[in-house]
């Protein structure tokens, strides 16, 4: 294990306790120390040895080799690999497991790109693994990854071959892209209650509670079973949950997003320029970064609110606003539209990048991945994805999907209530307005881009296609107008 940090250190305990004997190697030893220190609490401190050079940490091994990376994303990966190159020998298997940008582990090629979610918890108890790369490589370290990942509620494991090549960082990539739009939507649908609602702490964290008995985001217990939606599950936890002092926690936390600024998250900017680079719509996941990047500067935000001479406040949502059970209900759904558009956004990337790259993604394994261990785990939305990749030559564009369409055609009209509220009411809604813009303008074969290609070709000569032509694909059109002479 070479990094030893949250996630590499509870990786390492992780496969202690799965009876292997781990060779530890990070530039702290104060790091690996601790982490031994701490895995004598589950009497694990035999199976972990710290080694401090390259050579060292090689000739502990029996062959093949198996190196797991848990490093910052960059240039620090191929420094580590360039250190441990004198000692390697064919067959050895690097499997990087940071949060490594794709293109890297695209260009290494020597390496197995990983992605690990479920955060440093998961890390140590059994996440999401989704591994990708060379086939051989793969077949190598594919038992030892069954034994430790995440298990979903039949016992499987939450593992599986994605791809080729960088897949496997890709598609934990956008992993993040549809966490960041799916969290955004809930701490919306929060602070609605909270500000808009007048709601308690403890009330909203019932009604988090009741969203996870029943309706989409269902959690259905069995002896050991545990399904449901994760990010719903932990919001009760969140708004419950007090510290030594008596206070909610949530009630001291500043309104600042910092991870996507100060260089320890990279995932979420690059998925949202994977959408851009690729032609793929994807605003639930692209507004919820928006947002993550306003809050990340809040004295800029505390200078443009003193320029304005004050702030746009959320309103009460008062009796204009409808019965309070039948608005509260209308969120719940609300949510749950932007949590399946996230998907959609998601997947639509991920196939794009797919056909580019010719990765040749399992996405039935995709599906199983995502099933537990990870944030984006939603048991009622996996169910249909894994119904619908039974069958790999399924179109991946899930708007062309009739149980899908049928879903968020279902959940638009308590979708288009809050939004409409919202707006009334001051919330700041960008990842629940933006769903609902998504859901308007794919469905719809009338939009204003009429107007704006009449633009286009008035300045610009862009040229147009006929209203009495095939659509065909998108390419440059066939015609022009001479709006004004030169």
């Amino acid at each position: 294990m070479i990094g030893c940090g949250s996630m590499g250190g509870g990786m390492a305990l992780l496969f202690a306790e799965h009876g292997i004997t781990v060779s530890l190697n990070d530039p702290s030893e104060e790091t690996m120390d601790q982490l031994i220190n701490s895995a004598k609490k589950d009497g694990l401190q035999d199976r972990l040895k710290k080694h401090g050079g390259y050579q060292d940490l090689c000739s502990s091994l029996g062959s093949p080799k198996i190196f797991v990376f848990s490093l910052p994303h960059g240039t620090v990966g191929d420094t580590v690999v360039e250190g441990l190159h004198p000692y390697l020998d064919k067959g050895d298997v690097i499997i990087d497991a940071s949060n490594e940008n794709w293109q890297n582990t695209q260009r290494r090629q020597a390496n197995e790109g990983m992605g690990v979610s479920g955060g440093y918890q998961a890390a140590r108890r059994g996440p999401s693994i989704c591994p990708g790369g060379e086939e051989r490589a793969l077949e190598i370290v594919m038992p030892l990854l069954q034994q430790v990942a995440a298990k979903d509620s039949n016992g499987n494991p939450c593992v599986g071959k994605v791809g080729t090549g960088g897949s496997g960082h890709y598609v934990k990539m956008v992993h993040n892209g549809i966490e960041h739009g799916m969290m955004s939507a809930l701490a919306e649908a929060w602070q609605i209650m909270n500000l808009g609602l007048k709601m308690g702490y403890d009330e909203i964290a019932d009604e988090f509670a009741r969203w996870d008995k029943d309706g989409e985001f269902v959690r259905i217990y069995f002896p050991f079973v545990k399904r449901g939606t994760f990010l719903v599950s932990i919001g009760a936890d969140i708004c419950r949950q007090k510290d030594n002092q008596d206070r909610y926690v949530l009630s001291i936390i500043e309104d600042k997003v910092v991870q996507d600024v100060d260089g320890t998250e990279g995932t979420g900017i690059w998925s949202q320029l994977e959408a851009v680079r690729l032609h793929v719509p994807a605003p639930s996941l692209t507004t919820a970064h928006f947002i993550r990047l306003a809050s990340a500067f809040r004295a800029n935000r505390k200078q443009v609110k003193a320029a304005f001479g004050g702030q746009f406040s959320v309103q009460p949502w008062d009796e204009a606003s409808g019965d309070k059970k039948a608005v509260l209900e209308n969120i719940r759904r609300a949510v749950y539209a932007a949590f399946l558009a996230s998907f959609v956004e998601g997947l639509n990337i991920i196939d794009q990048a797919d056909q580019e790259n010719h990765w040749s993604i399992d996405y039935a394994a995709v599906t199983q991945i995502w099933r537990n261990g990870c944030i984006i785990k939603a048991d009622y939305i996996t169910d249909m994805l894994a119904d619908i990749f039974k069958n790999p030559h399924a179109d991946k564009d899930l708007l062309h999907n009739a149980q899908i369409a049928q879903e968020l055609k279902n959940a638009f009209p308590a979708l288009k209530k809050i939004v409409a509220q919202g707006v009334q009411h001051n919330a700041v809604i960008p990842s629940l307005s933006a769903t609902l813009e998504f859901l308007k303008y794919s469905t719809n074969t009338l939009l204003p881009t009429q107007f704006q290609e009449a633009q286009l070709d008035y300045f610009g000569k862009h040229m147009f296609d006929l209203k009495s032509e095939p659509e065909g694909k998108p390419e440059t059109g066939k015609h022009h107008f001479e709006w004004k002479l030169a």
